[in-house]
Formats: C-alpha cells, sequence, structure tokens
C-alpha cells in the first residue's frame, strides 16, 4: 500500500509556482469519489504580502507596455486556450465534479470574453475637444486601476475568473486571483498559460487560502479594487469590508431563478428547458432555475414531462466511464450534498410533495462520492425556506399560480433579482414581464440568460453590491479610471496677463 501524501497546490507568485510555508493547508477532493486527492496550501500573512507585492512589481512593467504589445500578449492566450481547452476541462471536472462536456462549455463562455479582450483598444479610448475654450482644448484618458484582487467561486473555477482577467489585464491592471480552496488547479493552469503567452511576471498572481487570504486583498492599501462572485452573504460582506477599505468592488451575489410558464407555451420545450436549466451542472450555479411558477392549469402536464425526463438522466462520474459521459456529475462536497438534501428535508416538512427525491442516491462503484438526484418538488409553500433560500444543488420546486400577474408578483417580491425567464408565445405577455420584473437578466424562452461577452453580466437587487457589472462596457469601465486634462498652448504675442477671476469659457 502506497503511502505517499497527496500533493500541496500552492501559489502562483513572480511567474511561477511557489510552494507554502504557512503550514496551513485544506483538502481537495474528488467528488466522484469523495477521496482527497491534494491538499491546498492556505496563505499566511507573509505570502499574501508576497502576492501583492509581486502583482505591484509586475503591474509597474505591465503598465509601459503599448497597446500594441498588450494586444499581442492577449491574442497569444487566446489562442493557447483555444488550442489547449480540454486539458483545463478535464482539470475542472477532476476537481469540481462537473460533466467533461459541461466544463468545456464554461472555457467556452469565459474565452468569449477573452475575445472581447482582444478588441480593447477600441474600449479604452478617451474623447478629445478641440478648442473648447478658445485657444483651449479639453480631452480625457482611461488609465488603470493598479493591483485589483478577484475572488472566485468553486463552481465555476475557470469561467468565473475570466469574467475579469481578460479585462482588467487588457485594460493595464495587474491581477492578484483568490481561487475557491475546493477546486484550485484551474487557476494555475491559467497562470502558466499566462506566462507561455508572454505576460510579464507578477501581472497574473494565484493566492490560495481561506478567509485570512481574502481580508488581506480586502484590507491592502496596493489592492485598488476587487471583483467578486459567490453567496449573497458574504458579496455583501466583501462590499462592506472593501468600499470602507476605498476600493472599487463589483460583488455579485446569490440567486433565487424564476420560470414563468404561461398556458400557451410548448410545454415539452418548457420540460426540456427546466431540467437542463435546474439540474445542468449538478445546479450548482448562480444562473440555475430553481422555481417553475406554473401559471394553470399547465402544473399537472408540465410536471409530468419533466419527471418522464429525469427518470432518463445519467448521473455518474463527470469524467465518463467506457466512453459514456453522464448529464450530471456530483456535488462539490460531502457537507454540501447534506446542506442541498436538509432544503428538501424543510420542503418536506413544511408540506410539499417530493414527487422526485434524489437524496441518498449512490452510485456503483462511486459510493463515497457526492451524489445527489435530480429532485423535483410540488406544492412548495412560498413562505418555506426551501422557496426563498438559494439550494444550490439540483433541486427544482414548482409553484402553481393562476395568473401571469401572480407569478410576476411573486418574482418581484423575492429577495433576489439575478436571473429570470418566461415561456410563451405572447409577444406581448413576454414585452410586459421584460418591462416589469425587477430582475438584472432576463429570458424570454432561453432558460439561462447568460449575456454574451459584449453585453454585462449581473444581477439586482442582493444579487449584485456595487455599480459595475461584469466585462461588456461595465468591465472595461470598472478597471479604468478617467483624466480629464484641459490644455492651452499660449501664443507669446497674445499672453493674457493677470486675471484673478474665476475661469470662464469664451
Amino acid at each position: 500500500m502506497s503511502t505517499t501524501e497527496p500533493r500541496v497546490i500552492s501559489h502562483w507568485i513572480d511567474g511561477a509556482d511557489s510552494p507554502s510555508s504557512s503550514g496551513r493547508t485544506a483538502p481537495v477532493y474528488n467528488p466522484a469519489t469523495g477521496a482527497v486527492q491534494a491538499h491546498v496550501a492556505l496563505a499566511d500573512q507573509a505570502e499574501i504580502d508576497a502576492a501583492i507585492e509581486s502583482a505591484q512589481r509586475g503591474y509597474q512593467v505591465w503598465k509601459t507596455y503599448s497597446i500594441a504589445k498588450r494586444q499581442t500578449v492577449i491574442f497569444a492566450f487566446r489562442e493557447l486556450l483555444n488550442a489547449r481547452k480540454r486539458e483545463l476541462a478535464e482539470i475542472i471536472t477532476a476537481e469540481h465534479g462537473k460533466v467533461v462536456s459541461d466544463a468545456m462549455g464554461e472555457i467556452l463562455r469565459g474565452q468569449e470574453v477573452v475575445e472581447l479582450a482582444t478588441g480593447f483598444p477600441h474600449l479604452i479610448k478617451g474623447a478629445f475637444s478641440e478648442n473648447a475654450s478658445t485657444g483651449v482644448d479639453v480631452y480625457s484618458l482611461k488609465q488603470p486601476l493598479g493591483v485589483v484582487g478577484i475572488i472566485s467561486p468553486f463552481n465555476f473555477p475557470a469561467m468565473v475568473p475570466m469574467w475579469f482577467f481578460p479585462v482588467a489585464i487588457a485594460a493595464g491592471n495587474a491581477v492578484v486571483l483568490k481561487p475557491s480552496e475546493k477546486d484550485p488547479s484551474a487557476a494555475l493552469w491559467l497562470a502558466q498559460l499566462w506566462k507561455e503567452a508572454g505576460l510579464p511576471d507578477g501581472v497574473f498572481t494565484v493566492l490560495q487560502g481561506d478567509k485570512l487570504a481574502v481580508d488581506g486583498l480586502l484590507h491592502s492599501p496596493v489592492v485598488q479594487s476587487i471583483s467578486f462572485v459567490g453567496s449573497t452573504p458574504i458579496a455583501q460582506y466583501i462590499y462592506e469590508t472593501a468600499s470602507k477599505n476605498g476600493k472599487r468592488v463589483q460583488a455579485l451575489g446569490g440567486a433565487k431563478n424564476h420560470m414563468l410558464v404561461l398556458p400557451d407555451a410548448d410545454l415539452d420545450l418548457v420540460a426540456d428547458q427546466a431540467v437542463n436549466a435546474g439540474y445542468g451542472a449538478a445546479g450548482e450555479r448562480c444562473m440555475a432555475i430553481s422555481v417553475v411558477l406554473a401559471v394553470e392549469p399547465v402544473a399537472d402536464e408540465l410536471i409530468a414531462k419533466v419527471s418522464e425526463r429525469i427518470a432518463n438522466l445519467r448521473i455518474g462520474n463527470g469524467a465518463g466511464a467506457d466512453g459514456v459521459e453522464p448529464d450530471m456529475g456530483p456535488l462539490i462536497t460531502d457537507a454540501h450534498r447534506d446542506k442541498v438534501a436538509s432544503y428538501v428535508d424543510i420542503a418536506e416538512a413544511d408540506g410539499a410533495k417530493i414527487v422526485v427525491d434524489g437524496r441518498g442516491l449512490k452510485i456503483d462503484g462511486h459510493e463515497d462520492g457526492f451524489f445527489f438526484g435530480p429532485t423535483l418538488i410540488d406544492d412548495i409553500p412560498i413562505t418555506s425556506r426551501a422557496y426563498t433560500e438559494e439550494i444550490f444543488g439540483p433541486v427544482l420546486s414548482v409553484v402553481r399560480v393562476q395568473t401571469f400577474q401572480e407569478g410576476l408578483d411573486l418574482i418581484n417580491s423575492g429577495e433576489f433579482g439575478n436571473g429570470t425567464a418566461i415561456f410563451t408565445n405572447d409577444g406581448g405577455a413576454a414585452r410586459r414581464f421584460q418591462s416589469e420584473v425587477e430582475v438584472g437578466m432576463i429570458g424570454i424562452n432561453v432558460p439561462i440568460p447568460v449575456p454574451v461577452a459584449y453585453h454585462s453580466f449581473g444581477g439586482w437587487k442582493a444579487s449584485l453590491f456595487g455599480d459595475a457589472k461584469a466585462y461588456g462596457v461595465h468591465g472595461f469601465d470598472f478597471f479604468t479610471r478617467e483624466k480629464a486634462i484641459t490644455s492651452r498652448w499660449l501664443d507669446p504675442a497674445t499672453h493674457g496677463g493677470i486675471n484673478l477671476g474665476f475661469p470662464q469659457n469664451n
């Protein structure tokens, strides 16, 4: 029997793998087997300081690069990522558990932002007003912030960081990425890719760690901004703490996304999309559909169609076996699996009907894996915590409503405002929905309305803290600051002389 200790996943500082000396680690599991496959370093204060100092040195170099040279590096990163994305997908599957094709999809959506960033010169242009006043020109410059921090969640270890760092780097900043300690290896792979693309050392730093590392970024006077995706309580903490320390903040929080289904909708389409949006990535995504609001009389038929589709889903190791990839993999940890199960317990205790029960699922050959089956709940009370709180697992609830207005009011009364969808063939109803619903991202016959990269991602209410959404124009505005310059080159023959009055335009 081998007594070899699992490897330790370290930091990336000064353009190289940087082993930790903190003595603190956390386990990294293979969610499909339940086995510890590695440990990840948890930074101490000295390592936090070293990472930030390295980023500051990298920024001093990177900010001097011309737009053309920065663009060349970003194009090179894009080409390397596109050629080797399968490697990254397999790393994600091994630590997160999602199926490889889903991990590939995550990478491709992140790559869209990289591709947006290749066109950054157009998005960081200033403006020029000639002769704004007699002999006076006024113009603006957009310049980088400096060192910026990114704190990313476990559910998208590649895509979510890519919502931020391509834009930040293109704009001339240096990035310190603090990935989730649950699946930290994707960040290191991306760091190595940046090095191969020609990015100067220090411009992309990976700081492994827990709350100590997070707080180190929030309190550092060198770090100028924080970008975060995670639960609402943590997003609020990030926003309040970073703001008090004078930083720009974009903190994207949790969700409870509803799908409103009108009686004229194609119920086969709805059932397909509800299953895709509710159970894809095992429900571990902030844009998952958690609640179907079925406008009667469609609920019974829709529930039957969804149940039929659940029965045909394949659950298993996301890496596949014998060349067959499952539809859904495990959850990230046993603790999270138990938390998801607790919400089903709550719903049942509150009087809901468990139509399909995923609790206690065991997969042959993977009995110790963190599996939880697709779960369908009917008649869930809207007062139940299982309805009001984010579950973040493969649990889809149905609430029966009598009218369009009742469904709209339920969505608008919720704490969150991340994503929502309406399924209907009525253009007037869809137009009214998009106008009146109090949610930041809306799908019309589209269940997961994640915007393309040249638009911006972000919700309303308790789903977003801060004024800037992710990527798109919002992203470039967030990662740059503007200087306005008023310039006059005097003609020695027409010197204006002394005038102590308030400057006037003429």
